[in-house]
């Protein structure tokens, strides 16, 4: 079972475009509380997301309830992180959740914050995430990792597709979660890895 101390690299990028910097996976932590506040202040990001983190507080028992899920085994998320001279800073978020052992598939989510949009930011860290999953959580049967974002998110689409998720499926909406139609995409344990160039 994995621990607390989760880290996972992600590779860096390779193809031509802005320089991209270098990142990782790692638990969020209580002391991101105010961070994890603050990005979620942005309306883009607020627009596309299920969970509204409204203040501190409220950021705060995100956390603790992502800690829960990951000593359980059937949820694990991830601050995205690059490190500078002045330390980390939050890039943004990825998940696998729905884990159970013998189930075939999960769920994989994500988001960016504001500052680290157009930067090569969520394909790098969406495959490093799916390759870890894949590899992780092979001995419960995990061979496949379910996407779903809403139908006009075409940002959405376009990470899918990069990272090797094929859309499957138009979801009709199922509010409140779901307000909007939505798409299903779906990777494969034998899909190769890695972003794929745009």
């Amino acid at each position: 079972m994995p621990t607390n101390d989760i880290t996972v690299p992600v590779p860096p990028l390779t193809a031509a475009g802005a320089p991209a910097p270098a990142l990782r996976l790692r638990p969020w932590r209580p002391d991101d509380a105010a961070v994890l506040a603050a990005l979620h202040r942005d309306d883009a990001l607020r627009r596309w997301t299920t969970t509204a983190v409204e203040d501190e507080a409220g950021a705060a028992r995100w956390i603790e309830d992502q800690r829960r899920h990951r000593e359980a085994g059937d949820r694990f998320a991830f601050a995205v992180v690059a490190a500078g001279g002045a330390g980390e800073r939050v890039m943004g978020h990825v998940v696998v959740k729905n884990l159970a052992p013998g189930r075939a598939s999960a769920e994989v989510g994500y988001w960016t914050a504001a500052h680290a949009r157009g930067r090569g930011v969520a394909p790098r860290a969406l495959a490093a995430l799916s390759d870890w999953a894949f590899a992780t959580f092979a001995g419960r049967g995990t061979t496949r990792l379910e996407l779903i974002h809403q139908e006009d998110n075409t940002a959405s689409c376009r990470v899918a597709a990069k990272c090797g998720f094929d859309l499957t499926a138009t979801l009709p909406a199922a509010p409140p979660a779901y307000p909007r139609a939505g798409h299903l995409h779906v990777r494969a344990v034998a899909t190769p890895a890695g972003p794929r160039s745009a």
